[in-house]
């Protein structure tokens, strides 16, 4: 079982997390705002997952199904980036 100080910290985190996804959606990167901004979100979502939902501390079938699903995921969001590229104007 965690500590409040621990999930505190954790809060924090999240906190800073989201603050970055503010300042990215100000600061102009081109075609990187989209993948930094899923890359935090899926770190923003790892935390809340595994501390919060206390998926850390379940067996490994959960964490083995979590890993998957986010993989598959992936992959989808992937080749709808790759299918919108290749569309004609």
């Amino acid at each position: 079982m965690l500590s409040y100080r621990n999930l505190l910290g954790i809060l924090g985190i999240l906190f800073i997390l989201t603050v970055i996804t503010i300042l990215v959606s100000k600061i102009d990167l081109g075609w990187l705002n989209i993948w930094v901004a899923l890359m935090v979100a899926s770190v923003k979502s790892s935390f809340v997952l595994l501390y919060f939902m206390h998926l850390k501390y379940e067996n490994r079938i959960f964490l083995i199904t979590f890993i998957g699903t986010v993989f598959l995921v992936a992959v989808l969001i992937a080749f709808m980036f790759l299918d919108i590229s290749f569309r004609p104007l």
